[in-house]
């Protein structure tokens, strides 16, 4: 199909003139959150956005099959960016600029029912129709590993630094420097950089925004950190416990509601500030919380995070004081930065899906009317077993299994995701832990080969 340039589309062909780009990386993401992207000449620029590029759909996990295998990539104006590590004086020609694609079923010439970017797009919507925008801004924590003779990564961490720590304990300091800078340049907007508590962890914090374009923000983020990272000989990784028995790598992620008289999460006359509809909201997502974990814990590893003692909220709780819920309530200077704090995503999870089904687990909970429970102000990670069931505390499930088993009895999640999409990604799920349950670990072999 054929369409006339919009005055968006215009301004970027102008930029790619004046920028000397010769090429353009037209991306997208999988149902499992890894980014794609089709390379063209930035002379196919004008096309793309007029026709779209086609590409083999087929070849995507999760995608379709083959025989309705053609899909159409169709470039958001808006995210136009230069590549800041293609950008550099030593490389030849050009530079490499990159736009984030909605994609098209070209059989219906309507959006694709398994673009996890769409899946966002209608959970927007659905916010839209109740009177509301959304914000969101993540936390992606990452650890830094040396790379081995042969440029394959490692789990020797490149510092011993803590939390907060400074040089000479923090080795990557300069390393996190340059990764800013290529984020500016690529239009983020950077609050805070520092290191995490566990040796050879990092987390670089950004301003918050709609949630589409966080959401867009993070699988850039995620691109830049690795790019800059390999500048320097170094393997960023996004997994969540990669070295055992240390704090693993969260994605703590701050929501909240707009409406047309402001934040719709404050409430002045509160006791926390927050407003019923917060409080619903929040209720919405504990209520939805085991089958949440399928989409925003969505690895077998996942789970090795999401145990006691390292942190990492598991209880199905909220708090306003302490981070050993599932849910905490920042403090916030001004009216306007009252929001609820989601602390048990990851950052291995696709975030078009993980914000698309936190959205409609908290919509879900103001549609119902939910009743919030009260805060729990004591450290959870101290209860024993009879004191959380004293206090009505659930926790997620344990393995990836679990999750899944929770995922397919919620119909509100489900249906967050799409008959597609759901389908596909429990397919794919199912199998990843099977697999993982069939193989044989070096724990295994280290505790019982001699033994028995």
């Amino acid at each position: 199909m054929t369409s006339e340039l919009s005055a968006e589309a215009e301004a970027v062909l102008e930029e790619i003139e004046e920028k000397n780009v010769d090429f353009l990386r037209l991306q997208f993401t999988d149902i499992l959150g890894v980014v794609k992207n089709v390379s063209v000449p930035a002379e196919q620029a004008e096309k793309a956005f007029t026709e779209g590029i086609y590409f083999d759909g087929s070849s995507i996990d999760g995608f379709v099959r083959i025989q309705e295998s053609d899909m159409r990539l169709v470039p958001d104006p808006s995210t136009f960016s230069i590549l800041p590590w293609r950008s550099r004086e030593d490389i030849e020609g050009g530079n490499s600029a990159r736009l984030i694609c909605d994609v098209h079923d070209t059989s219906t010439d309507q959006p694709f029912s398994g673009d996890p970017r769409g899946v966002l797009k209608d959970a927007l919507a659905r916010a839209e129709e109740m009177g509301y925008e959304v914000n969101a801004a993540p936390e992606p924590e990452f650890f830094l590993f040396e790379e081995d003779e042969d440029g394959r990564a490692t789990t020797k961490t490149n510092d011993a630094g803590g939390y907060f720590d400074l040089a000479p304990k923090d080795l990557a300091s300069d390393v996190r420097r340059d990764i800013i800078y290529g984020l500016e340049d690529m239009g983020f907007e950077i609050e805070a950089s520092h290191h995490e508590v566990a040796q050879g962890q990092h987390e670089i914090n950004f301003t918050y925004d709609d949630a589409l374009s966080t959401a867009d923000n993070v699988a850039t983020f995620r691109s830049v950190v690795r790019a800059i990272a390999a500048e320097h000989d170094l393997h960023a990784t996004f997994m969540p416990k990669p070295i055992p028995r240390i704090n693993g790598s969260g994605m703590h992620t701050h929501i909240s509601l707009f409406d047309d008289d402001g934040n719709a999460f404050h409430d002045e006359d509160d006791e926390f500030n927050l407003s019923e509809t917060a409080k619903q909201f929040t209720a919405g997502i504990l209520e939805h919380a085991p089958a949440l974990a399928a989409v925003t814990n969505p690895t077998v590893n996942s789970y090795k995070r999401l145990v006691p003692g390292y942190e990492a909220p598991v209880y199905v709780a909220w708090s306003d004081r302490n981070r050993s819920a599932l849910i905490r309530k920042p403090a916030a200077r001004v009216p306007a930065a009252s929001r609820i704090e989601a602390r048990f995503p990851d950052p291995s999870c696709n975030p078009y899906l993980a914000f698309a089904v936190l959205i409609h687990a908290g919509l879900d909970g103001i549609e119902q009317g939910l009743d919030c429970p009260d805060p729990v102000r004591e450290n959870i990670y101290e209860f024993d077993e009879a004191k959380r069931e004293e206090y009505g505390i659930d926790t997620l499930p344990t393995n990836l299994g679990e999750a899944v088993d929770e995922l397919e009895k919620d119909e509100v999640v489900s249906d967050a995701l799409g008959p597609h999409i759901a389908e596909k990604f429990v397919e794919a799920k199912r199998e990843e832990f099977k697999d993982y349950l069939v193989d044989v670990s070096q724990w295994e072999l280290d505790r019982y080969l001699e033994t028995f």
